[in-house]
């Protein structure tokens, strides 16, 4: 929860270039973002991968209208509408795009390549076709806003009950790594966006933050293996109320056009 997820930046940077308030490779650039390259494969009338920039203007002649995030894990096919392989496919991703308007989903797939020392992250896309119907659990940003207010208070108070906020190496690093990307005044979200997406993406980012500390902290306050368990039980309702709130502010384009 800590780092952007690229479908994230896919549909978002996606959904201001349809709505021409960015450039096709300024658009692209903003989603490869630190990665070294992203290409896009299984593209009808393409025989191999191609680059984004090429990608996006094809699904927009397929008729493209906004991009969706999908953020599923096992047990909660969040932003999923079908079919069963595609679903498998972002599940094992953890993440995927779905295109409104042309019935096709973009699920990553992320490997390293070079020597050490100067390794760089390559992403293929893969292209596949998808079910048109509503995503699966997707709230609207007015819930995900009450819900992540809720979700906030639980889950500092758990931390503080398991004595584990801000304990250890890694929650510190988690933190300062949270302060250094807001000090350099980081753009939430691309042009176009409401708001309240922004708002509602922020939030859901603290309480991601909160849960990582949480799970990184180490033993902390708990000192037997049921207190650890425990706190992984506390905090999973949390983790899924931020995860939720995300896809709900990542898809507050798609959904404010078809209102």
């Amino acid at each position: 929860m800590l780092s952007e997820p690229r479908s994230g930046r896919l549909a978002a940077w996606g959904n201001a270039l349809l709505a021409g308030l960015v450039p096709p490779d300024d658009a692209a650039h903003a989603i490869v973002g630190p990665d070294a390259v992203h290409r896009v494969g299984g593209l009808a009338g393409e025989t191999g991968p191609v680059g984004l920039t090429l990608a996006l203007g094809r699904l927009r002649r397929l008729g493209a209208t906004g991009f969706r995030v999908a953020l599923p894990v096992s047990g909660h096919p969040l932003g999923l509408s079908g079919p069963p392989d595609f679903n498998a496919r972002a599940l094992e991703a953890g993440e995927a795009v779905v295109v409104s308007g042309a019935a096709y989903g973009l699920v990553p797939e992320v490997s390293e390549a070079g020597p050490a020392g100067d390794v760089h992250v390559e992403v293929v896309w893969h292209c596949l076709p998808v079910r048109e119907a509503p995503p699966a659990d997707v709230p609207s940003l007015g819930e995900a806003e009450r819900e992540l207010a809720e979700a906030l208070r639980d889950a500092t108070a758990v931390l503080s009950r398991l004595d584990v906020a801000g304990s250890g190496p890694v929650a510190q690093a988690a933190v300062e790594a949270y302060r250094a990307r807001a000090e350099r005044g980081r753009e939430v979200l691309a042009p176009g966006y409401p708001p309240r997406a922004v708002r509602v993406l922020e939030l859901a980012q603290r309480v991601g933050l909160l849960v990582s500390v949480a799970e990184g902290a180490g033993h902390g306050g708990a000192v037997s293996s049921s207190e650890i368990a425990a706190r992984s039980e506390a905090l999973r309702p949390v983790e899924r109320v931020a995860r939720r709130a995300q896809v709900a502010a990542y898809n507050a384009y798609v959904e404010e056009r078809s209102r």
